[in-house]
């Protein structure tokens, strides 16, 4: 781990400011968005399932979120293949079905992180812990893990894990996974949210969300 922390501390002056910024972003998004932007923001999560970061903040900014929450079925599919989808079909059909949780999110985000994660995981179509994860740092939640491949392939090279998951995330697991980041998040001395973006960087040297 301490060459890990070596390598964080480096390029810790370098993008601190940007992580800063980025971090303040996902904070004010869950402060003062109102309920379509998190659902826009929930719903970029299904998208980057399997697919890419940059992949969906492009098909986030062009479908926009009066069209996550309101476009038919077939319109939205029609927006998913015009930004290039790599499963147009299926992450529609997940994004049409989950509208109903759309009232409910300004509350869940308010609520103890650990739980509305598992809330959202068990009943939100193509949400898994990860991405449940994911959706709840970018909405200013700071102390959860987005075990990513990407970083699971850095908790490996660093003999935190000795092995990636190659199947289907349960709590438990997911859980465990979490809590052998967690002392890197301590020495390192930025909360999980924060980590993220940093060992994001790392493996593949820019910031996304």
């Amino acid at each position: 781990m301490n060459d890990l922390i070596n390598k964080l501390n480096s390029i810790k002056p370098i993008i601190k400011d940007e992580v800063e910024t980025r971090f303040n972003e996902f904070k004010d998004l869950g402060e003062n968005g109102d309920k379509l932007d998190l659902f826009s923001e929930l719903s970029f999560c299904v998208m980057t399932a399997n697919w890419s970061s940059k992949g969906g903040i492009k098909a986030q900014n062009y479908i926009g979120k009066e069209s996550f929450a309101n476009l038919d079925e077939k319109k939205l599919n029609k927006k998913m293949k015009e930004v290039g989808h790599r499963f147009p079909n299926t992450r529609t059909k997940y994004i049409v079905a989950n509208r109903w949780i759309i009232d409910e999110l300004p509350e869940i985000i308010k609520k103890d992180p650990y739980e509305s994660r598992k809330y959202i995981a068990k009943n939100v179509k193509g949400i898994g812990w990860k991405e449940a994860s994911h959706f709840l740092r970018n909405v200013g939640v700071k102390d959860l893990a987005i075990l990513d491949k990407h970083i699971m392939r850095i908790m490996q090279k660093n003999g935190m894990i000795l092995e990636i998951p190659k199947s289907g995330w349960s709590e438990n697991k997911y859980l465990d996974i979490e809590e052998k980041l967690r002392p890197l998040s301590l020495k390192f001395g930025e909360d999980m949210g924060k980590l993220d973006l940093y060992l994001w960087y790392l493996a593949k040297g820019t910031i996304d969300k």
